[in-house]
């Protein structure tokens, strides 16, 4: 979209929020750049420039707007509703492999040499990936530099820098102050719990929080999610340690309050809220666009802004998804909480999180007889977990959509329904779509919609490819998702 500057224009004309994190907008006169909706009066239209990324325009020479905090926008929806090498690349660096791994690490993860991914970025984003790590970082550094007292040296390791001096140099190029007088800057000093960061989740509105938050609660894990006092939470498995995350719907943002045993995690984790919370969604292009069915529009009118609830681990995901083959909610909780209790690692938390759910390898230690569900059932779980375990199955940030569905169809025991769920929820494929599923064909038949899978998924062409987001209306219609949030 930052190619078109008639239209980015007029988007900073009219302060539209819809396009924050779709193209930032730098100003040549004061070398600043900001997000679309700034509330400051509009430059000249000669006068400005757009970059498809805020590396870009801090790679060009401008830095943050201290009003706006364009770093700090809800990150474009292209990154996680794209399935190409760039989509891909984009959601390895949110989950930090270039700074755990380097961009030969990030190359290797996508498959190609590390000449094609710097030219691939570089062409759609204005920068490489070192350049959006780094902006990455900046906007780490700036979040702890304002929510806690950490000294300045630790905030510099937490936020991945090599050492101090590039911690200060970035810090000032980026925001145009020291990272002392970032610190001034803050309302108040740092307060709230101990050992627990307050951060503001954006998220383009409108939003639905209702099924979001709610189908998470009624589907919670004992002892790994819960719903208390108003908030969704969870436990982490993350890079350098555990986290325990709070998540608690508001007007213009989600409240979020993480504690982290390693504080390099807090960029990985909160990446990983927001794909579960489908925060970077557009919700206008895809309600306008499932609207355009006339059968489909009451449902959108009603419930404008839903979005496809996610998961903050792709692997636990399809475990419970196996394990939830034709059983009831209740039930898929219970089989799912007995592997947490035999195999899941304790956690401390002052609320009613006891475990970090088990990985394929603890897993794959259990003895699978002591599960108390079908055969067929058993062997399919147990054909998962070695599968991700041996790394034959790739779920992550970066997989490929297509080798996964394949991989899994692959497994005994799980069919098209089971690999669409996965597809949907772990993968976070926007297109994921599952005609069988019988609360589809109970709502689709009220509605006046093709009951049957191939009459529908004819009908639903023209929903793509947001027909992920059609089934959380079908779904809504019926029994399947709790509509409401939790008391």
């Amino acid at each position: 979209m930052h190619e078109d500057a008639e239209r980015c224009a007029r988007a900073v004309k009219a302060r539209d929020a819809r396009f924050d994190g779709w193209f930032f907008t730098a100003v040549v006169t004061t070398r600043i750049y900001c997000r679309p909706s700034c509330p400051v009066a509009p430059p000249k239209v000669e006068n400005m420039r757009f970059y498809p990324s805020a590396a870009a325009a801090q790679q060009a020479g401008f830095r943050a707007c201290k009003r706006c905090r364009p770093d700090a926008s809800p990150g474009s929806p292209l990154w996680h509703h794209r399935a190409d090498s760039v989509a891909k690349a984009m959601r390895l660096i949110a989950d930090g492999v270039v700074d755990r791994e380097g961009v030969p690490g990030l190359a290797a993860r996508l498959g190609y040499s590390v000449r094609q991914v710097e030219r691939q970025l570089v062409a759609e984003l204005g920068a490489g990936p070192l350049a959006l790590a780094r902006a990455q970082r900046a906007q780490t550094a700036r979040l702890l530099i304002e929510t806690t007292a950490l000294p300045m040296a630790e905030v510099a390791l937490a936020a991945g820098f090599a050492s101090v001096r590039a911690f200060n140099e970035t810090v000032r190029e980026v925001f145009g102050l020291s990272p002392t007088e970032l610190r001034a800057r803050r309302r108040g000093p740092a307060g709230g719990v101990p050992g627990v960061l307050p951060l503001r989740l954006p998220f383009r509105a409108p939003l639905h929080p209702d099924n979001l938050f709610g189908h998470l609660a009624a589907t919670a894990v004992p002892g790994v999610e819960e719903w208390r006092d108003g908030a969704y939470r969870r436990t982490l498995r993350l890079p350098h340690g555990h986290g325990v995350v709070s998540l608690r719907p508001g007007g213009d943002h989600v409240a979020c309050l993480l504690a982290l045993a390693d504080l390099r995690d807090l960029s990985i984790a909160i990446a990983r809220c927001r794909r579960m919370l489908d925060l970077d969604a557009d919700p206008v292009a895809v309600d306008e666009q499932l609207a355009a069915d006339p059968l489909l529009r009451p449902l959108v009118r009603r419930a404008p802004g839903r979005r496809v609830p996610g998961t903050a681990d792709a692997e636990e995901f399809a475990v419970r998804a196996v394990l939830g083959q034709q059983v009831s909610t209740a039930a898929a909780r219970t089989h799912a909480g007995r592997l947490v209790l035999a195999a899941g690692e304790p956690v401390p938390d002052d609320g009613g999180l006891t475990h970090l759910f088990p990985t394929p390898a603890a897993l794959l230690e259990l003895d699978p007889s002591a599960l108390a569900v079908p055969g067929a059932r058993r062997d399919a779980f147990t054909g998962l977990v070695r599968a991700l375990a041996e790394g034959r199955i790739d779920l992550g940030a970066g997989a490929d959509w297509a080798e996964a569905r394949a991989g899994l169809a692959a497994l005994p025991g799980l069919g098209p329904w089971t690999v669409e769920v996965i597809a949907m929820r772990a993968l976070g494929d926007p297109d994921a779509f599952i005609p069988s599923d019988l609360g589809v064909r109970a709502a689709a038949r009220a509605l006046g919609l093709p009951a049957t899978p191939a009459a529908l998924t004819g009908r639903a062409r023209a929903w793509r490819p947001w027909r992920a987001y059609a089934v959380q209306h079908l779904w809504a219609t019926g029994d399947h998702a709790v509509n409401r949030l939790p008391a």
